[in-house]
């Protein structure tokens, strides 16, 4: 599950993570009150939809003048933004962000995520704020810093010094940007996160440490233990036939090719993926109905594939060990 950069600030905030103020508007007239209460001369204002690279499509402009704010609020608001990680439909703009700008000296990026080659909470840092680490992972690999943490000893100073002085900084900075990682930390394993990603993290001209964006992803599986982070979904920021798929208790992803996949164990649903590849085919899905699913989710994990255009035929592979075969046999022939 995902949340907006400004949920993901107010959650930051409660660990201590220090973030420029600032409150989401839904309205050209709420976006003029936030900036009239926030400290000039320069406000940032932001579209807030779930996807990246909003600065380059135009979700990101910096006013400097309360006119300003509310002349960019209103373009934003209503607007079709497209990034590459849109697609081509893009996302309509319902919100946005306004915050207080400040004074950057340096950028970098910084991200905690699950290494799963390891089992090991890892840190991803680099000097290269502002860009995909994607990119700077093809281009400046060298660039890329990590800290792997033990989940039994968990976070330790030395962790963050090491991020620190990979990004030069020097001093009291050391110590800001370890106080920074902590939190960081802190608010992934409370909260069950499985990625938060600051890009950038901001060193500013008098030596603070600043979180200017932030994007943070939760593991669903864990959600019946945050409330108040299921409360936080934007369901019309979500794909609304994955949307269905979850409401069925199915595992369902959306992809570019045209043959349907229905399969039980995620497992056996990549392998029959690969199989589809591997002979010049494109599978249209991931799908998962699980084990021991039930004839009615059968029929709505059917329904779902069947509601993708793009779906030309579907195959059906299923290990019957955990999942009685007739029942799909009954869809099949209904």
């Amino acid at each position: 599950m995902n949340i907006h950069e400004y949920q993901a600030k107010s959650l930051l905030r409660t660990y201590d993570v220090p973030v420029p103020q600032g409150r989401v508007a839904f309205t050209p007239q709420e976006a003029r009150d936030v900036a009239e209460t926030l400290k000039g001369p320069v406000w940032v204002v932001k579209a807030q939809i779930h996807a990246g690279g909003r600065g380059k499509a135009g979700g990101v402009k910096l006013a400097k003048s309360v006119e300003e704010v509310t002349s960019f609020a209103d373009q934003m608001l209503g607007m079709t933004l497209i990034t590459p990680q849109t697609g081509p439909q893009g996302r309509i703009v319902k919100k946005v962000y306004v915050e207080e700008g400040c004074s950057i000296a340096q950028e970098f990026y910084v991200s905690l995520l699950i290494d799963r080659a390891t089992s090991h909470l890892t840190f991803l840092a680099s000097t290269e704020g502002g860009m995909e680490i994607e990119d700077v992972a093809k281009t400046h690999p060298e660039k890329i810093i990590k800290a792997s943490i033990d989940p039994v000893a968990g976070f330790q100073p030395f962790h963050g010094r090491k991020l620190a002085y990979g990004l030069g900084l020097k001093d009291n900075q050391v110590k800001e940007l370890t106080r920074f990682a902590k939190g960081i930390y802190e608010a992934f394993v409370h909260l069950d996160a499985s990625l938060i990603e600051i890009n950038p993290l901001v060193l500013t001209n008098d030596g603070k440490i600043l979180a200017l964006d932030a994007k943070m992803s939760f593991d669903d599986n864990a959600l019946y233990r945050h409330q108040e982070i299921e409360n936080l979904r934007d369901l019309e920021e979500e794909d609304p036939i994955e949307r269905q798929a979850a409401l069925n208790e199915l595992s369902y992803i959306k992809l570019d090719g045209n043959i349907g996949c229905m399969v039980n164990g995620a497992g056996l649903a990549m392998a029959t993926m690969d199989i589809i590849k591997f002979y010049g085919g494109a599978p249209a899905n991931f799908l998962d109905v699980g084990g021991g699913a039930p004839r009615e989710r059968v029929t709505e994990a059917f329904k779902i594939i069947l509601s993708d255009p793009q779906v030309k035929g579907i195959l059906v592979n299923i290990f019957g060990g955990i999942m009685r075969s007739r029942i799909d046999a009954q869809r099949l022939t209904c």
